[in-house]
């Protein structure tokens, strides 16, 4: 059936990804259906009416054959496609500010396509619509060349405001959220505000003792706001749980917070498998990740806890008299710039100093050092309730270095036997040559050993790290000082620890970490 063009672009969206399990999931599917059908010709809804009946595989077979043909092509074309990149680049990859030439970060925007999202995303499946000039504001001073919109189109707003670090942005239609287009990582801005974000995590490190001594008093306060505001601060900093902010309207995720957490988001077991005062925390976090944990708390939590949820339905609000405004109005009070978020970066930092302390041995091997920093990052992830769906590759991947690591240990076996071998003709007779047929056994075998040990700690750390999203607390939570100090004591290459662009967006930790640095 030939399909109108808007229709056959959508249909295309949802062929690309036939063999994700997206495709499978019911809820991906209706809403793909919905969408697809808003795009149909009259003649065509009254034609196709159900998904199951809609065939997909040779639309999926051309979009397949399309990426191989791009794997597949030669050094002169792919040498092709990077300089007409790199002439965009330079073309639109720039902009000025305070007269300074300044890198944009992304400055393409995110063509039409299905809206996957995380977890179990109600919304994902619709279509996210092509953005047009028309939905874009430009942000850029009055005296400035204003960027041409194409041909036959204009900017919806043109305006300088210099409050903000944007430069442009526009409204994604699935989810109502504005986007933007940022200055690049390494830029002097965004380098000045993670360095200042860091150190007010650390500047709490003076202040987290009274801040958890001022809670805890809290707990027995007579106003039942300072009571329920000492609960969920300590769930934030004992847990490293999100505030939890208000939705946007029109949202529909039941997604929560600490703050928004309903009554039946918990359950309370005076005893469980031996411990006491047991917390369950069951409820879906951002982009509807769930969170599931089941903590031992303070008596006193517990007792709150329940008081709490006196006289209340299972969808009434746990904390009824506090918002995530008030509580970091509260905290703000406690210590300039403290808000509840801090509390995220300030415990997940202080876990990596931890970990690596406990985990690190100076004279362990490379790959066992690169291992034991995972592993400390791991901690964190699992803190931060970082997920992610294992990697679509990842059993053929494992297959893969499970037939590496047997065909090393193979090789192993060989040179071990060769090397017992060497030793007796050396014993024999005091030939120079054979000595140096020994020697070279030897290494032989030391450098087969060094591989199978790297092998297998690549699949140790690729196993462990099957669900767990390493790269947000990297990014984002982890003061990226503790690592550069620690690759300097510890002799590790930093681009063992961070790829390129990690390195870009902290360059301002590399050129300033002492040895000694502690967070």
């Amino acid at each position: 059936m030939t399909l109108s063009l808007a229709a056959e672009e959508v249909a295309g969206f949802f062929a690309h990804m036939l063999d994700h399990e997206y495709t499978t999931k019911e809820v991906f599917r209706n809403n793909f259906f919905t969408d697809w059908r808003k795009e149909m010709t009259l003649k065509e809804r009254m034609i196709i009416t159900d998904l199951e009946k809609c065939n997909f595989n040779e639309m999926f077979e051309f979009y397949k054959n399309k990426m191989e043909a791009k794997r597949n092509m030669s050094k002169e074309e792919k040498q092709k496609i990077k300089e007409a990149n790199q002439k965009i680049v330079e073309a639109f990859g720039f902009c000025l500010m305070d007269q300074h030439q300044e890198r944009i970060g992304n400055f393409k925007i995110e063509p039409p396509g299905l809206f996957r999202g995380r977890g179990d995303h109600p919304k994902q499946g619709k279509l996210k619509k092509r953005i047009q000039p028309e939905d874009v504001i430009i942000n850029c001073s009055r005296d400035s060349k204003i960027p041409e919109p194409p041909l036959g189109h204009k900017w919806k707003e043109v305006k300088p405001d210099n409050t903000v670090t944007w430069l442009a942005s526009w409204t994604e239609n699935v989810q109502g959220s504005c986007k933007y287009i940022m200055l690049n990582a390494n830029s002097k801005l965004k380098g000045e505000k993670d360095w200042e974000k860091y150190e007010v995590a650390r500047n709490l490190k003076s202040h987290i003792d009274a801040i958890r001594e001022k809670y805890k008093q809290d707990w027995k306060s007579k106003q039942m706001v300072a009571r329920q505001r000492a609960v969920a601060l300590y769930f934030i900093d004992k847990l490293a749980l999100r505030a939890g902010t208000e939705k946007e309207e029109g949202e529909t995720a039941d997604t929560v917070g600490c703050c928004s957490l309903r009554v039946e988001h918990i359950k309370l077991y005076p005893e469980l498998d031996g411990q006491q005062h047991v917390v369950e925390f069951d409820f879906l976090g951002k982009d509807s990740i769930r969170y599931y944990n089941k903590v031992p708390v303070k008596k006193s939590v517990f007792k709150n806890l329940k008081l709490f949820m006196e006289n209340k339905q299972n969808d009434d609000d746990l904390f009824d008299r506090l918002n995530t405004s008030l509580l970091n109005k509260h905290l703000n009070s406690l210590m300039p710039g403290l808000t509840a978020k801090v509390f995220r970066t300030f415990n997940a930092s202080v876990t990596l100093q931890q970990q690596l302390k406990e985990l690190t041995d100076s004279s362990a091997n490379m790959p066992e050092k690169i291992l034991s920093y995972n592993r400390a990052n791991r901690a964190v992830a699992v803190l931060c309730n970082h997920q992610r769906a294992p990697p679509k590759t990842f059993e053929q991947s494992m297959a893969n270095l499970q037939s590496k690591i047997e065909s090393r240990m193979e090789q192993l076996a060989l040179a071990k036997k060769e090397l017992k071998l060497a030793k007796k003709e050396a014993k024999k007779s005091k030939d120079d040559k054979l000595q140096t047929v020994l020697e070279k056994k030897k290494k032989l075998v030391q450098r087969c050993e060094e591989q199978l040990m790297k092998l297998e700690v690549q699949a140790t750390d690729r196993e462990e790290n099957k669900q767990i999203a390493l790269g947000t607390s990297k990014l984002n939570y982890l003061d990226p000082r503790i690592s550069v100090a620690w690759c300097n004591n510890m002799g590790v290459p930093l681009d063992k620890i961070y790829n390129k662009s990690q390195r870009e967006k902290f360059a301002w930790a590399i050129d300033m970490t002492e040895l000694d640095f502690e967070f």
